[in-house]
This record gives C-alpha cells, structure tokens and sequence, in this order.
C-alpha cells in the first residue's frame, strides 16, 4: 500500500509539531516517508522524512532549487531571492566560486582569538546578572558579529536594529507592517552596498566590498544577486549558528551527564569536536532544507512528485532516523561516527560550516564554565519558537542563576 494511503498525522502531533516536532517525524518516517500536503490554490508539497531519501534528494539534479519554477511561490523577501542558494547550475556555481574564498577553512580558523575575545567581552556584561537570556545576551550578538566581521559590515551598522530587521523577513506573518520591513530591509543592503562603493572600510575581511568591486568591475553579478547575497550571507550566517548555539545549550541542560563530559575541554579536543557534531544532529539549527521543487517526475515509496512540485526534505527528522543512527532520540556528544545532515549534502552543502562549528567550539566551553550554576528560568515544554519553516531556533532562552 503506497505510504500515503495511510491515516493523515495524528492532531495532537501536528499541534504540537513547532514546539517539539520529533514525534511527528518519527510518524511520518513510521508511516508516511513521502508525506504531500495539498491546498487550494498553492502548490503540492512533500514531506520527505527518511535519512537515505533525504541525504540522496540533496544532490539529485532532478530537484530545482529555483523557485521561478513555482509560479506566483516566493520562499524570501521580494527582491532578495536571486543568490545561490535559490540557484542551480551554471548560475549557482558562478555565485558560489565569488563567495567561497571568505568561507574556507583555513581563513575561518584565523577568527577563532577574535571570537573568544566577543564572547568572553559578552559574558563579561551578564556575570553578575541572575537572570540571562541566553539568545538576547549570547548568542544573537556573538554570531552576528562574526558575520558582520566576515562580511564588512561597518560598526554603525552592528547594532541589534539591523538584526531586528533582518530576523522580521523568518516569519513574516509575525510582523505588523510587512510592507515596511521589507522597505527597511532594502534601504539597509543599499546603504552597505554604497558604503562600500565609496570605499567604506570595516577592518574586517570584508567580502561584501569583494563581492561589490566584482560585480562592478567584471559584470559577474547582477545588483540584484548583489543585494540578495548580502541578505542571504547576513541572515545565515547569523541566524542558524545562533539556533545553534540556543538548541545546543538546552540539550545540555536537558542532559547535564552530557555536559558534564565537555567540563573543561577546550576549543581545540576532539571530544569538543564530536559534541558540537552531535549538538547539530540532536537538534539541528536547520529543521527543514532550504527550497526544492521537482524539474521532472520523481517516483517515490510508490508515489509520483509531479514536476513544479515543492519537495521539503526534513533534515531534522533525517538526523533522528533509527534506521541509520543507533538510539537517535539519545544525546551522546561522544557519538562516532556521525554523518548528519545538519549542514545538506552535496553541491549546496551549506558554505558556513566552518564558521558555525568554530564558533560552536568556543562557545559550549566557555558557557559550561562561566555561567556556573543555572538552570531553566521556565519548564522546557513553554520556551518559545520562533515561527518560521525552514530553521528552528528558541525566540529566547531564559536562565536563572542558583
């Protein structure tokens, strides 16, 4: 019997399914591994939810990554939506080859004083609060001044107005005055793309004026793939290493035997490598991989994805698959081997991945050792998630000292 021939979820799994979205994957794994929602007047989507189908869809040139294929479907803000991770080939590769030299590892390493020097000056601020919200004081600032330090972004423009403005465009439903977000966004890439055509230094590496001086001087980007890998490289590389850290940090809390094993490790122990690994596949920053639809036919567990069809391939229900990880639903930051999906698979693997496990690697340390003795400020089960389809990441993750 095709798998979705079978009874729709259970309600109380898709109620719940923002908050804590595990059980539902392991019903649709369980019994509906190519799971289609389909509405008036918006296009069909699949749920695809085992690890094999999913880490093999991530590289299958039979799904688009262009969204232009959906008529009237717009997965990012109007005007922002022309970057690489809404490209395929040859366009993909030429934005990626612009972007990549900022991002390889080697260049990345070289922040790891810089971002210890951050987030220590953080924790500094709030060593004598009782109350901490870990996301607000710790996370938020520390990974969007990294980005910023990568991109160029100029000192009067870190500041938590430009994160504000950046975060609105995850959930827009959320947002009073849409229209006016998305003018504020506009009016911000702007100002950054001008500051650094007027040769606006920042000290940092600076690829956005990289980016700026090759579009201008060889055509090799458009001034809207321009502004929208500004947006794309900003929002990114800033949000999913914060959910990152916000994630991780409750499954420590969660699991102190856990935490108590990374109890003076420092950035560099292979024991802090494989938990931060684990971390991602635990509770990946990254609930559902970003834009796909079907260029062609796709035969799936007995189903057709018909072509111009959204294929959403759930990297979080990938990485708690019993069928490829032993006890996935247990948090073991020794776990070896651990081949997760936290970052994709294949030509859009994600470029940041360096940055985010460098920054991972400092963080989880320095948190285990300088907020001494906290715990939840409320039960797990009420801490807030913010809206949005692609990430998942905590609106706020309140502790209090004991």
């Amino acid at each position: 019997m095709p798998a979705e021939a079978k009874s729709r979820p259970p309600a109380d799994l898709l109620a719940a399914r923002m908050q804590d979205p595990y059980p539902y994957f392991a019903w649709l794994r369980r019994h509906a591994p190519a799971h289609v929602e389909r509405r008036p007047g918006r296009p069909a989507v699949w749920q695809i939810s085992r690890y094999q189908d999913v880490r093999a869809l991530l590289c299958d040139p039979r799904l688009s990554k262009d969204p232009g294929r959906v008529p009237g479907y717009m997965p990012g803000p109007s005007g922002l939506n022309r970057h690489l991770v809404h490209a395929d080939p040859p366009d993909h590769t030429r934005l990626r080859t612009l972007v990549n030299s900022a991002f390889v590892p080697r260049r990345i390493a070289l922040l790891e004083p810089f971002i210890a020097e951050v987030a220590h000056r953080l924790m500094d601020r709030v060593e004598h609060q009782v109350h901490i919200d870990l996301i607000a004081d710790f996370a938020a600032p520390l990974t969007f001044r990294m980005i910023c330090a990568i991109l160029g972004v100029p000192e009067h423009l870190d500041t938590p107005g430009t994160r504000d403005t950046l975060m609105a465009t995850i959930a827009p439903d959320t947002i009073a005055d849409p229209a006016r977000a998305g003018r504020d966004l506009h009016a911000l890439l702007d100002a950054l793309i001008v500051g650094k055509r007027a040769g606006e230094e920042s000290g940092g590496v600076d690829l956005l004026g990289a980016l700026v001086r090759a579009g201008d001087e060889s055509g090799a980007m458009s001034e809207e793939e321009l502004r929208s890998t500004a947006y794309l490289l900003l929002l990114v590389g800033h949000d999913t290493t914060m959910n990152l850290i916000g994630n991780g940090m409750l499954a420590l809390l969660r699991h102190p035997d856990q935490a108590a094993r990374l109890a003076g490790q420092d950035a560099g122990s292979s024991l802090l490598a494989t938990a931060v690994e684990e971390l991602l596949r635990y509770d990946s920053p990254v609930r559902d991989a970003t834009f796909r639809c079907a260029g062609e036919s796709i035969r799936l567990h007995g189903q057709t994805i018909d072509a111009g069809e959204i294929v959403s391939l759930l990297i979080g229900s990938a990485n708690r698959d019993e069928e490829h990880f032993t006890d996935p639903g247990r948090l073991d930051v020794g776990r070896t081997p651990n081949d997760h999906l936290a970052f994709g698979y294949g030509p859009h693997f994600c470029i940041g991945a360096a940055l985010a496990r460098l920054e991972g690697a400092v963080a989880f340390p320095l948190l285990l050792e300088r907020l001494g003795t906290v715990e939840l400020a409320k039960p797990a089960d009420e801490l807030p998630w913010r809206p949005a389809r692609v990430i998942r990441g905590l609106a706020a993750l309140p502790l209090v000292r004991r």
